[in-house]
């Protein structure tokens, strides 16, 4: 079957737009939306499935299908408007070349997602992975303006705006943002975007879990002006005890204010990094969770920050753990088993605390689900919602798990 569907795929996208992946199954790499839409449409009519794929950097390329659909080839900065603070880009885009596209404008997408920079925005926007810049800025879905999505069907489905003020009401984009592609294939992006600051400071305490987080907390409450405040484990910072990282950007004077606010306001013996210093320590915390075969997010309230380490603790092990003291999402890193995972989300739902299955093998995440039924009804209505954008079910994904 897989010489069919190679040889259909070349019909459609011409010779150079398929090739085959390391395991021999077709993949298709559409370079226009148009042209990924007609392959939604030709998997729906010859009952194919597909796995979703950018680069092929954060989930692994093992989903059981008859052939992958990469946005590897939808790799345009589309338009950029400074004086909008808006950029129109294609989701096979890269996280590294938007970046140094933006730079040239002295504009900043606040976004720092887990992986490697060779990760894609579509990527990102549609697991929702959002990094420690959350605290600051929110996470994925408040830099997503807009969409352009084809549906399972081959409809392409434009929602949301392209400008801040375009975007009111109730916006299907929202419903994109952290799906997994369970609803459609992300085309296209219309993002929101800041001025590059002119000074980007970080600041790291070494120590005891409980009096950095004590620290954290006091650093929430007197509102200080950071970024991230990350609590991280020694084995996701790669440092000897645990770590609080304070990140602060801005003006000159303003990042400055805050540092010695920082330094007041707190009794720890806070470390400045040099600027390649705190580069290399970002781009560490990025890439931790690569570095274990599973990987999951929890959102709690700050009251609870503690709490949910103890409960992701005691159901885990500590491994690879950075908590977000004030943003309230948690991600952990590690090796687990379903029925472990399972009871995690069973012991986290009770607390009102919703965990997500960010990275794991194909066996694992259709055991598990990606976020599951998180409260009564939800189950049934995310059926529906893939109904109505992916009839036939042509998209291999597992957002609920079998169990």
């Amino acid at each position: 079957m897989t010489d069919a569907v190679f040889q259909r795929l070349a019909h459609l996208l011409g010779p150079e737009g398929v090739e085959r992946d390391a395991r021999g199954l077709p993949r298709a790499v559409p370079e226009s939306d148009d042209a990924l839409a007609l392959v939604c449409q030709a998997a729906q009519d010859e009952g194919w499935r597909f796995r979703l794929e950018g680069n092929g950097s954060w989930l692994p390329p093992d989903t059981p299908a008859d052939l992958a659909l990469s946005t590897r080839g939808l790799s345009r900065l589309v338009s950029v408007s400074p004086a909008d603070l808006v950029a129109t880009v294609q989701a096979g885009m890269t996280m590294e070349a938007l970046r140094a596209a933006l730079e040239q404008h002295q504009l900043w997408l606040a976004l720092d997602p887990p992986g490697r920079p060779d990760r894609t925005i579509g990527s990102v926007v549609a697991t929702g992975t959002s990094g420690p810049l959350r605290h600051g800025f929110g996470p994925v879905r408040d830099h997503v303006l807009g969409s352009t999505v084809a549906t399972g069907d081959g409809r392409l489905v434009e929602a949301g705006g392209r400008v801040v003020k375009n975007v009111a009401g109730y916006d299907l984009t929202k419903l994109h943002v952290g799906s997994f592609g369970g609803f459609g294939v992300i085309t296209e992006l219309n993002l929101r975007l800041r001025a590059r600051p002119a000074a980007d400071v970080t600041l790291v305490a070494s120590g005891g879990r409980h009096a950095l987080s004590a620290a954290g907390r006091q650093l929430v409450e007197a509102q200080i002006g950071a970024v991230s405040l990350e609590l991280l484990t020694p084995a996701w910072a790669a440092l000897p005890e645990w770590a609080l990282a304070v990140r602060l950007s801005g003006t000159e004077g303003g990042v400055a204010a805050e540092a010695d606010r920082v330094r007041t306001e707190t009794e720890l013996d806070w470390e400045r990094f040099t600027p390649e210093r705190a580069v290399a320590f970002w781009s560490l915390v990025a890439r931790a969770p690569l570095g274990a075969e599973v990987a999951i997010r929890l959102g709690a309230l700050l009251d609870g920050i503690d709490d949910t380490i103890d409960l992701v603790v005691e159901t885990l092990g500590e491994s690879m753990l950075s908590a977000g003291v004030g943003s309230g999402m948690l991600r952990w890193a590690g090796e687990a088993e379903a029925d472990a995972l399972r009871e995690l989300r069973r012991r986290a739902a009770a607390r009102e605390i919703p965990m997500t299955l960010e990275r794991g093998p194909w066996d694992l995440r259709r055991a598990v689900g990606h976020f599951g039924a998180y409260r009564e009804g939800v189950g049934q209505l995310v059926g529906r919602l893939r109904g109505t954008f992916d009839p036939k079910g042509v998209i291999a994904v597992a957002l609920e798990g079998s169990e």
